[in-house]
């Protein structure tokens, strides 16, 4: 069994609204085979709580908007360090990047067939590291100025 026409529309509207929001390192698996209650996981990611807000309510106005989806579920708002929005056919994990770490999806689905994404998510690939290196060295300066 392959990830649907319906999922795969939903899975690229979604990964699209994330990359538009500056989410890192989004990807998608292809999980049909190994659940049958979904038909792919998309991860993103993000460096604070707030964008990972921003990244989950761009996600679920593009895809009710564009594509008539609502999510059946939505967890995790209150602390937004992982928001789950479940569409039935995906399930999308919107992540603080430190959580994103931490849990380490990737793992657990990384034998699961990965998903094409546009050119926009796929350009977000290893913004999280970009992003953890600019800030140490962010506060090196700062530190070594202090002194």
């Amino acid at each position: 069994m392959t990830a649907t026409d319906r999922s795969l529309e939903l899975i690229n509207a979604a990964a699209q609204a994330a990359a538009d929001k500056l989410a890192h390192d989004v990807i998608a698996y292809d999980v049909s085979d190994v659940l049958s209650i979904t038909d792919a996981f998309l991860l993103a990611s993000a460096p604070n709580d707030r964008q990972v807000k921003s990244i989950v309510d761009e996600i679920e106005e593009r895809l009710s908007k564009d594509l008539g989806a609502k999510p059946v579920r939505r967890e995790g708002d209150r602390e937004a360090r992982w928001v789950l929005l479940d569409y039935v056919d995906i399930v999308v994990h919107v992540q603080h990047s430190e959580e994103r770490v931490f849990y380490a999806l990737e793992r657990l689905w990384k034998d699961c067939p990965e998903l094409e994404l546009p050119a926009d998510a796929k350009a977000t690939r290893g913004k999280a590291e970009e992003h953890t290196k600019l800030r140490a060295e962010e506060d090196a300066a700062e530190f070594g100025e202090s002194r």
